[in-house]
């Protein structure tokens, strides 16, 4: 197990690299001088070239590429052209609001889904099972959005149950971190939780069809024990599969639910980056993003030789 683990890091490290020069690539492409916004209104030419220079703008994309690399190798991530801080830096401190968002929704999605999930194999084919289906569908066609600005008209405007805006970390206590994050966890987590619950209801029904399954029926054991105890655990590959997308899909959803709750996180930092051409900002995030991604991948596969002994040989 720890050899096909280790060939699956192997082979994702290859994309840590590509990625961020995928990015270069687009920055050049793009329209726009990152010099002109940083030399202010009307800035002379000699301004704007003496900016490029410091900045080595001047240099060709391949070679800035590699002098990046060399420096992440070494731990500097550069600093931004905006605020003059250190990217490291500024990136850690934005890390914990826009991990936090994710936990909060992933843990609701996964126990929703699954919740909604057994509970309509419980009740195959009966009007639950039919309405679970139909909320499920419904909910992956709601901007998340749209959705997170209902939560916040509702319980932050109307009931004033929970906080419309802002963050508060930890140190702050639980339940004061938890109050600023339940609306855009809940809005966030909406989509994955409605795929959760559909693939899950799916692979449960696949499952509930095979032989040990009937056999364990005609011996008189209860849909309950059976659904719990033989069936869950075969399906929940495909869900584990489904997951491990989701989680890159959460963090690309965390920019826009971050600008409405606004929230100091890492979205808004890139978007942030995006607009004022704050190169070294956005590399490192996309490089964050990337390692996320490819370690969340990396257990899945792992996972894999739990819920299937034949992965494991």
């Amino acid at each position: 197990m720890l050899r096909y683990a280790g060939r699956r890091l192997l082979a994702a490290i290859p994309l840590l690299f590509f990625v961020p020069l995928l990015v270069f690539a687009l920055i050049d492409l793009a329209p726009g001088d990152p010099a002109v916004i940083l030399a202010g209104d009307e800035p002379t030419p000699e301004r704007v070239q003496t900016i490029r220079e410091e900045l080595d703008l001047n240099d060709p994309v391949l070679l800035r590429y590699i002098k990046w690399i060399g420096n992440v190798l070494h731990g500097n991530l550069g600093t931004s052209f905006l605020s003059d801080q250190s990217v490291t830096d500024l990136l850690t401190r934005r890390m914990a609001t826009t991990m936090s968002l994710v936990l909060v929704a992933m843990i609701f999605a996964i126990v929703l889904g699954t919740a909604l999930a057994l509970v309509a194999t419980l009740r195959s084919g009966g009007i639950v099972d039919r309405v679970i289906n139909w909320f499920a569908s419904i909910s992956i066609a709601i901007p998340g959005f749209w959705f997170g600005l209902v939560l916040v008209t509702v319980f932050s405007v109307g009931l004033q149950m929970f906080p419309a805006f802002g963050f508060q970390p930890l140190s702050a206590g639980v339940g004061t971190w938890l109050s600023y994050l339940v609306l855009p966890g809940i809005a966030l987590g909406l989509l994955p939780a409605a795929e959760v619950t559909l693939q899950l209801r799916s692979a449960l029904g696949q499952v509930m069809k095979t032989d040990y399954i009937l056999n364990a029926e005609a011996k008189g054991m209860s849909r309950t024990s059976v659904v719990f105890k033989h069936s869950l655990k075969n399906a929940c590959i495909p869900v584990i599969t489904v997951l491990g997308f989701r989680v890159a899909e959460v963090l690309a959803g965390s920019v826009t639910i971050e600008m409405i709750y606004n929230m100091p996180g890492l979205g808004r930092t890139a978007v942030e980056a995006v607009q004022g051409r704050d190169i070294p900002v956005l590399l490192g995030f996309v490089l964050f993003s990337t390692t996320i991604v490819v370690l969340v991948n990396l257990i899945v596969d792992i996972s894999y030789g739990y819920f299937n002994p034949k992965v494991r040989s």
